[in-house]
C-alpha cells in the first residue's frame, strides 16, 4: 500500500512541476502581461510620442523667442494625416528682446495637422497680439502655409477702450490686421 501511495505522490509532484514549468514558459513569452488591443490592431491609434507637462523654449539666433506649455502632447506619425494632439490644452508665448511676453495664445484643446500645416484650437481660446489687443473665441484656425488665422465662431476683441464683437474673422499671422464679420460693439466717441 505504501508503494501505491509513493507512486501517487511522485505522480502528483511530477504534474505540479510540469504545470509550474508550463506557466513559467508562457509568462516569459511576452514582456507585457497586458498588451494593448489598439496597439495590436490599429497602429494609427497609437502615438509615436507621448509627453506630459511639456515646457519648451524656442530660440532664434541665440535669443529665446517662444515658450510652449502643454499638460500632454501626443504625436501620431501613422495617422492619416500625421498630427499632434494636445488634449489638455496648450499655451504659446512670444517674447521680446527683454524676455517680456509680447503676444500669447491659449486654448483648452489643440490639434496640429502636419500635412496641411494647420492648427485647430478650441475651448476658451484666448489670444493677445503685440499691440495688446485681446481676442476671445471658442474656435480658431491657424493656417501656417498661408500665414492666416481665421474663425467662423463668435469672437470678441478688446482693444484699449473698445470692445468689438462679431461672428467670424480673418487675420494675418500676427493678428495685427484683421477683418471681423457680422460686427457689433461699443466704441467710445468724444463729443
Amino acid at each position: 500500500m505504501s508503494v501505491i501511495r509513493d507512486r501517487h505522490i511522485h505522480l502528483l509532484a511530477s504534474l505540479l512541476i510540469v504545470c509550474a514549468l508550463a506557466l513559467a514558459v508562457s509568462s516569459c513569452s511576452t514582456n507585457d502581461p497586458h498588451p494593448s488591443v489598439a496597439a495590436i490592431t490599429n497602429r494609427e491609434a497609437m502615438p509615436l510620442l507621448e509627453e506630459h507637462d511639456v515646457v519648451t523654449l524656442i530660440s532664434d539666433s541665440g535669443v529665446t523667442r517662444y515658450r510652449i506649455k502643454a499638460a500632454r502632447w501626443l504625436v501620431y506619425d501613422k495617422s492619416n494625416p500625421p498630427c499632434w494632439d494636445f488634449p489638455y490644452g496648450i499655451q504659446l508665448e512670444q517674447f521680446d528682446e527683454k524676455l517680456k511676453v509680447e503676444a500669447s495664445l491659449r486654448a483648452d484643446r489643440a490639434h496640429y495637422d502636419q500635412e496641411a500645416e494647420r492648427w485647430r484650437l478650441w475651448g476658451h481660446v484666448r489670444a493677445m497680439n503685440n499691440k495688446g489687443d485681446k481676442f476671445f473665441t471658442e474656435e480658431l484656425y491657424w493656417d501656417r502655409k498661408n500665414e492666416r488665422i481665421y474663425s467662423d465662431s463668435a469672437i470678441a476683441i478688446r482693444q484699449k477702450e473698445t470692445l468689438i464683437r462679431g461672428i467670424g474673422f480673418d487675420a494675418n499671422q500676427t493678428m495685427t490686421k484683421y477683418t471681423i464679420r457680422q460686427t457689433n460693439g461699443l466704441i467710445p466717441v468724444k463729443e
